[in-house]
């Protein structure tokens, strides 16, 4: 990337495509900027946005999940009758997710969105004084966190008041985490459900270590983000997962039963002698 002055980012040259999803990103945030007169404010609205144009994904998503959960069951006779033969075993399960319009990967999709557009503004951030040429020097989210670009990791030798609400965003990058992979375990039983409890913890101690070098900006981006998830998991999404699956149970209940019929081979009469 080749940081220019007055805010502007050229496009062009050997810029790669990543570049061009920063790019994009700057310009956003620039011109959210522009009305907020705050850097942080300006990432919230960015989450807003974001966030209310994944809803309809986020809805689709719920959906597959608690379809997910009601033909868990399936899929696990079907692991255990072709334990023996991987290759049956695929072809059955790919026949079983054609009979039921249903595709493993649909729940991913809002994380898989999100995550360029995180990685992007931790890009953003990390160079963001240079994009101006050195014209802006303050890009705080108002008193709250004076620098968006400072890491907790830096700040942390500056004194508790300096780094307090560093930390205090860097906790909240690590509970949110763990809070929402908690609340869907409620819906999982058995191994199941411990196993995804093991993993959030697993995986808020990684996010604890990841975000103690993550700029301020992404933290903040992320915490926002996550409130958001939570908020609309406890009063939007267990609704949609409650009626998908009585939904998909329903459809179950009143599918055809598939009886798996095995032939033996006739053996031939013998020929009365005359």
């Amino acid at each position: 990337m080749t940081p220019c002055r007055k805010g502007t980012i050229r496009i062009g040259g050997n810029n790669t495509m990543w570049d061009w999803i920063v790019n994009i990103l700057f310009e956003i945030l620039k011109l959210i900027q522009g009305f907020t007169v705050d850097w942080g404010l300006a990432i919230i609205i960015l989450v807003v946005i974001i966030r209310l144009l994944l809803t309809p994904l986020m809805v689709k998503s719920s959906k597959a999940t608690a379809r997910m959960q009601v033909l868990q069951p399936k899929f696990m006779e079907i692991q255990e009758r072709y334990a023996d033969d991987p290759q049956r075993q695929a072809e059955e399960m790919q026949k079983f997710y054609a009979e039921n319009q249903f595709s493993p990967l649909g729940g991913c999709l809002p994380l898989l969105i999100q995550m360029p557009i995180l990685v992007a503004l931790f890009t953003l951030l990390r160079d963001l004084p240079h994009y101006f040429g050195g014209e802006v020097s303050t890009f705080a989210f108002f008193n709250i966190l004076p620098d968006l670009t400072a890491t907790p990791g830096s700040m942390f030798g500056q004194g508790l008041a300096a780094s307090a609400p560093y930390m205090i965003a860097l906790l909240l990058f690590g509970l949110l985490m763990i809070i929402p992979q908690l609340y869907m375990s409620r819906n999982q039983t058995g191994a199941q459900a411990q196993t995804m409890r093991m993993t959030s913890v697993i995986m808020t101690i990684m996010m604890l270590w990841m975000g103690w070098g993550l700029p301020a900006g992404v933290l903040l981006y992320y915490d926002v983000s996550s409130t958001w998830q939570v908020v609309q998991q406890i009063f939007v999404t267990q609704k949609v997962i409650d009626k998908a699956k009585a939904e998909e149970e329903e459809r179950l209940a009143n599918a055809p039963i598939e009886v798996d019929v095995v032939r033996r081979e006739r053996k031939a009469r013998p020929h009365k002698k005359s």
